[in-house]
C-alpha cells in the first residue's frame, strides 16, 4: 500500500532533525576523543556518527517507499522502509569489526588516555542529547507508525548505555586504574552495537518472510462475532501497522447475496481496524456453509 505523502513528510522531517542532533553528538564525541586519546570515546563517537549515517539512509528509504503504485509494484513500495533498516544493520554491523579492531590493538600497545573535565562534559551534554533524540524518536515512530523511526530510536537508545559505559570508564581511569579499560570499555561498545544490528535485522527479517503480524484467535473471535459468519478459517496475516494484509475463507448462509457478502467483509474490515488501530486490508474468500451445518447451527 502507498505511503500517504502527509506521513511520509512527517517522518522526513523527523528525520532532519534527529540528523542535525546525531552529527553534533558525533563530532563532539570524535574531537573529544581524539583529543584526549581515547578509543573509547572515539568509538563511541563513530556510533554517533553512524545515527546521522542511518538517518540519511532512512530519508532515502522514505523518499522510495512514498512512490505511488504502479505496474510492477502494485503493492506500493512500503518496504523499501524496512529495506533501509536492514542496510541500516548492515553498517551497524561494518562499523562494530572496525571497532573490535581498534580495541585490540590498542589492546596490545596500550596508551593512557588524557581524561579531562572536557571530555567528562562533552559526554554528559551528548548523553542527555542522546536520551531526548532517543524519546523523542521513538514517540514519533509509534504516533506516525514508521518502522525506519522506532528502529532508528533503538538503535540510538543503545549510544545512551555506550555513553555511559565511557563515561564509567573515564572516571576510573581518572581514579587510578590502568589505561587497558579503555579498551576493554570499546569491546563493549562493539557489543551493543552488534546488539542494536541483530534487533534490528530479526525486526527485518519478520517483515520480509511474512511473519504474522497479528494474532490468529483475536481475529477469528472478532469475525465470529458478526451474525452472518457461519465459520471462518485459513486465517493469515502479514505486512506492517501502515500496510497490514489479512486474509481468510468465511462461511456463510448460501442465500446471502453478492451485495450483502461485500458488505460484510467491508464491515469487518472496518472492525479490525478499529481493534488493533492500524491500517488494515481484508481480502475474504466466501464459502457457502452446508444446508446440514446451517441447520445444525438453527
Amino acid at each position: 500500500m502507498e505511503i500517504k505523502t502527509g506521513r511520509a513528510r512527517s517522518v522526513r522531517n523527523v528525520l532532519w532533525a534527529i540528523l542535525i542532533l546525531n552529527l553534533f553528538v558525533a563530532l563532539a564525541k570524535i574531537a573529544a576523543g581524539r583529543l584526549i586519546s581515547s578509543v573509547s570515546l572515539t568509538a563511541d563517537g563513530f556510533h554517533s556518527l553512524s545515527d546521522g549515517t542511518s538517518n540519511i539512509v532512512g530519508l532515502i528509504g522514505i523518499a522510495l517507499a512514498a512512490r505511488p503504485v504502479d505496474g510492477d509494484h502494485p503493492y506500493g513500495h512500503g518496504k523499501m522502509e524496512t529495506l533501509a533498516s536492514l542496510f541500516i544493520a548492515g553498517m551497524l554491523l561494518f562499523l562494530s569489526v572496525k571497532v573490535v579492531y581498534d580495541a585490540f590493538t590498542r589492546l596490545l600497545s596500550p596508551k593512557p588516555p588524557e581524561v579531562t573535565w572536557l571530555s567528562l562534559g562533552v559526554l554528559i551534554a551528548t548523553l542527555g542529547i542522546n536520551v531526548f533524540v532517543s524519546v523523542y524518536e521513538y514517540r514519533k515512530g509509534k504516533a506516525l507508525q514508521s518502522a525506519i523511526l522506532i528502529t532508528d530510536s533503538a538503535h540510538t537508545k543503545s549510544d545512551i548505555f555506550i555513553s555511559l559505559g565511557v563515561l564509567v570508564s573515564l572516571l576510573l581511569i581518572r581514579l587510578g586504574l590502568p589505561p587497558i579499560v579503555d579498551p576493554l570499555v570499546s569491546l563493549v561498545v562493539a557489543g551493543f552495537i552488534l546488539k542494536a544490528c541483530y534487533e534490528i535485522f530479526c525486526f527485518t527479517r519478520d517483515i520480509f518472510v511474512d511473519k504474522a503480524l497479528l494474532d490468529e484467535e483475536h481475529i477469528r473471535k472478532i469475525v465470529s462475532s458478526f451474525e452472518d459468519v457461519k465459520n471462518i478459517h485459513k486465517i493469515r496475516s502479514r505486512g506492517t501497522a501502515v500496510d497490514c494484509h489479512v486474509d481468510m475463507h468465511i462461511l456463510v448462509n448460501p442465500a446471502m447475496t453478492v451485495q450483502s457478502s461485500h458488505m460484510l467483509v467491508h464491515a469487518i474490515e472496518r472492525r479490525l481496524i478499529e481493534e488493533f488501530g492500524m491500517n488494515v486490508s481484508v481480502i475474504a474468500h466466501i464459502e457457502p456453509y452446508s444446508a446440514e451445518e446451517l441447520e445444525q447451527s438453527e
